[in-house]
């Protein structure tokens, strides 16, 4: 496990976002909730800081798009906050992969090659702005973020805390609920939104346990993770909604389907068939919650921002010396 710790200072992008409606994303621009509480309960908030997705602009790694994002998420939503970032661990996908070998495969050769490349060069660069902006940075090896995240989130609610996690990954929804919440970039609004269980139920009329079951039926494309209309065809979305809203969960579906008919011929057939390939895809879509962190005390305290603006302004020099550097030199880094 990797670690850099807080360090007390006294002085002061386009990543790839959900399809999901606007109309349901409660924008913040400069006036959010009262700093370091709920506004409704009055308990501590803690946010969580998803880094990797952060460092793309669309699929192209992107320092600019990390300092960007960060900027924004530091002045507009966290405030004085207390902040904890998570970095994608090496090998973190590897036992999904070995559950389910298509997992993220259209991704790898790119992580691949922006790990030996852009983070290879960045990521002291990336850690350093955060630390310096007074956050932890965990990085835990064999372990995605968001596996990281989960576990860390289970920790903070027992402490009874609020928690925010920042990050356009559809994943984190399924911890959606009345003491965790998302705050999502968008970049066609260029503002962090936020996004709350009561706008997840208004807009999908389920509740996050149920819409990773829907998930594991009918797959995920964006991690290559097939759904059950590749092996039987006719069972589409509409059947599924209906089998989970009476049943609620993928498990409770395929026991009962096991003992006696929940739907017709073709579903109830699928679903005794290929009930463990759906069980394998609730493994690999699920997160885990079990990792090896422990929470600390001094990650929790209200983080000091006074020198936010002069660390990413420093930031920002340094990028925009690098690109005319290269260009001089004529060795272009579209990655910054």
């Amino acid at each position: 496990m990797t670690i850099t710790k807080t360090c007390k200072i006294n002085a002061g992008v386009a990543s790839s976002t959900s399809s999901t409606s606007g109309s349901y994303y409660q924008t913040v621009g400069g006036q959010v909730l009262a700093k370091g509480v709920d506004k409704n309960t009055g308990r501590k908030r803690v946010f969580f800081l998803d880094v990797n997705p952060l460092c793309y602009a669309g699929s192209t790694p992107s320092l600019h798009s990390f300092g960007h994002w960060v900027s924004l998420f530091f002045r507009e939503v966290s405030l004085n906050d207390p902040v904890i970032a998570v970095i994608d661990g090496e090998s973190g996908s590897e036992h999904r992969r070995q559950l389910l070998p298509s997992y993220k495969a259209h991704r790898r050769k790119f992580f691949q090659q922006f790990s030996k490349g852009h983070v290879g060069r960045s990521y002291q660069v990336i850690t350093d702005v955060l630390r310096k902006c007074n956050v932890p940075v965990i990085k835990i090896k064999g372990h995605e973020a968001d596996d990281v995240v989960a576990t860390l989130v289970g920790q903070v609610l027992q402490r009874e805390h609020k928690v925010v996690i920042a990050s356009p990954d559809k994943d984190f929804k399924q911890l959606l609920s009345e003491d965790v919440q998302i705050v999502m970039p968008l970049t066609e609004l260029d503002r962090w939104s936020f996004y709350t269980l009561k706008h997840y139920i208004a807009q999908y009329n389920c509740n996050p346990r149920s819409d990773l079951s829907l998930r594991c039926i009918l797959g995920d494309e964006a991690d290559c993770v097939p759904g059950i209309q590749h092996v039987a065809p006719g069972f589409g979305r509409k059947t599924a909604l209906k089998l989970l809203k009476k049943h609620g969960t993928l498990e409770n579906l395929l026991n009962a389907a096991a003992v006696r008919t929940v739907g017709r011929e073709y579903a109830q057939n699928a679903l005794k068939k290929h009930a463990d390939y759906l069980r394998r895809n609730y493994e690999v879509l699920s997160l885990r919650r079990d990792v090896n962190v422990q929470l600390q005390e001094e990650w929790l305290i209200d983080r000091d921002t006074e020198n936010d603006s002069a660390i990413l302004s420093n930031f920002f020099k340094i990028l925009e010396e690098t690109q005319k550097l290269s260009h001089q030199t004529g060795h272009a880094l579209p990655n910054w």
